[in-house]
């Protein structure tokens, strides 16, 4: 590649094809223009002008791509790699013509590309044929948005249906198969004027509003269908984000009218506005959503909480505590439901609720329950197991005309039969723990710090009496009070009168120019 100074670009012809890792060399040379070109087109959704930029480097891998398809083409390599190249070729430059709307030229590419790749997985073992078949179906989804946009109208229900199988499309058809679903919607919405929730008919004049209700069967079917726990909670989420960007356009439409929202219509008493019962409907759907994907996590977790699994260390395995804070969840979400405006006066809806809180208590209750038995709270479990009990009674027994609407809530029979056999396993664990306990503190007293000196009378399996650091005697032994040597102390100085001294004391000589004539003249005293 030239010397320390000048760089010399040196072309991979088909006389340096020696060694397989030259057309390496090209392959990665494409895919960094195909990876640069995947990156452009997230940041394009924000800054337009960096799709010129993505077509540009779409070219490049394009050309990158032929230029290894034209050295497979010799002798010196095998058949395997060749179909290879070509199909890698094919598929790079669909995904151009793809980005180009050029629908019949991407989709005779994306053949092409997927015929090659059928043919290998039919010509190679099981394993290797995994790899092929799962670019066809990474390919399949292209290939029928093209028929859809060439004329294809049957291609959209193929395309939902491999929505739900895959989990989510990726790369460039992901948001193109979105946008198309919308247009869909939308293109239905014209003819949509109102809709009828609990006997009572709704005008609908907001199109947002229009198009998330044409679509909210769909949206329901397609979570019921979904495989995978993943992909259902993807459409949850979806659904939800929806269903939020409705309210919020029902809400704005309500802010100018603030009397309408306020106060009941005229002539028409306890019934509130046409909009604002729209609001509590598409409420009504978000909570109900949030119970059902709630609901729906609960399950996966009642499965691993319930049976025993093997502890993990790598990754913590759930406790009855998550359960717990789910159903939380889930009740608080019934009792906002309660609250809506509009639904005061009905008393099938606020018994229809009613008995779903008492569904849903139950359940947080046995896993309460749950969680004290963890912690060998065996009384408190019996009376949790029994407060479960009398709660899935009163639903059962009240059920009655609505079975209908509580057919889609958890098996409270299940939970009935469930809760006495654990009614049974608590009792027995009751009785051993303490027995046992007994029996520890009686014969087997392990956890006595008494050394071995001051229990000689009590027979006790000490294990680590064998051990290093055998408890045998106090040690450092502790203080222990003995004699003193005898002290004597002077206690009668304390009372002792002492003579008067003051004669026996030198008495002070006068001072001054007095003092000092006398001591001349010798008449000292």
């Amino acid at each position: 590649m030239g010397n320390r100074h000048k760089f010399t670009g040196k072309k991979v012809t088909e006389d340096l094809l020696t060694d397989n890792r030259y057309l390496l060399l090209v392959l990665m040379d494409a895919e960094r223009a195909w990876s640069y070109a995947m990156q452009l087109k997230q940041e394009a959704n924000t800054e337009p002008r960096k799709r010129f930029h993505l077509l540009s480097r779409l070219r490049k891998a394009v050309k990158h791509a032929e230029e290894l398809e034209r050295l497979c083409e010799s002798n010196r390599v095998d058949a395997k790699t060749k179909l290879e190249a070509q199909a890698y070729t094919a598929y790079l430059s669909g995904m151009l013509r793809f980005e180009h709307q050029e629908w019949k030229a991407a989709i005779e590419a994306f053949n092409k590309c997927k015929t090659i790749y059928e043919k290998l997985a039919s010509a190679f073992t099981e394993e290797q044929a995994v790899l092929y078949n799962q670019r066809v179906e990474e390919i399949s989804p292209n290939i029928r948005y093209c028929a859809y946009n060439i004329g294809d109208q049957s291609a959209i229900n193929e395309l939902m249906q491999m929505r739900l199988r895959s989990g989510g499309t990726e790369g460039l058809l992901a948001e193109k198969l979105e946008a198309l679903i919308t247009q869909t919607r939308a293109k239905q919405a014209a003819t949509m004027s109102e809709v009828e929730w609990r006997g009572r008919t709704v005008p609908v004049k907001i199109d947002k509003v229009r198009i998330f209700l044409l679509g909210l069967a769909d949206n329901e079917s397609a979570i019921a269908q979904a495989e995978s726990e993943e992909t259902k909670e993807r459409l949850f989420e979806s659904m939800l984000s929806e269903c939020r960007d409705a309210i919020q356009a029902v809400r704005e439409e309500l802010k100018p009218d603030q009397k309408q929202r306020d106060y009941t219509l005229e002539g028409e008493s306890g019934k509130v506005s046409n909009l604002q019962y729209l609001h509590s409907y598409l409420t009504y759907i978000k909570l109900s959503t949030a119970i059902k994907r709630n609901e729906n996590m609960a399950k996966g977790l009642q499965k691993a909480v319930l049976q025993q699994q093997p502890e993990d260390d790598s990754k913590r395995s759930p406790r009855p505590q998550d359960l717990i804070r789910l159903y939380d969840i889930i009740l608080q979400n019934l009792v906002e439901l309660l609250q809506l405006p509009g639904l005061e006066e009905d008393r099938a809806f606020q018994k229809e609720i009613g008995l779903k809180t008492l569904v849903y208590k139950a359940y947080r209750c046995f896993f309460i329950a749950q969680s004290y038995v963890l912690v060998k709270k065996w009384s408190e479990a019996l009376v949790l197991c029994d407060r479960v009990l009398k709660y899935a009674h009163e639903a059962s027994s009240d059920a009655g005309a609505f079975k209908n609407s509580l057919r889609d809530l958890p098996d409270v029979q299940e939970l009935i039969t469930q809760v006495r056999s654990e009614k049974c396993s608590l009792q027995a664990a009751a009785i051993l723990d303490t027995n046992d306990s007994h029996q520890t503190e009686t014969s087997f007293q392990v956890k006595d710090n008494k050394p071995l000196v001051e229990r000689f009378e009590t027979f006790c399996l000490d294990p680590s009496l064998v051990t290093k650091q055998a408890n045998l005697v106090h040690f450092p032994p502790g203080f222990q009070p003995i004699p003193c040597k005898p002290l004597f102390f002077d206690l009668a100085l304390n009372h002792v009168a002492f003579p008067p001294l003051e004669d026996k004391l030198e008495q002070k000589t006068k001072s001054g120019l007095t003092g000092y004539i006398k001591g001349i003249f010798g008449f000292r005293s």
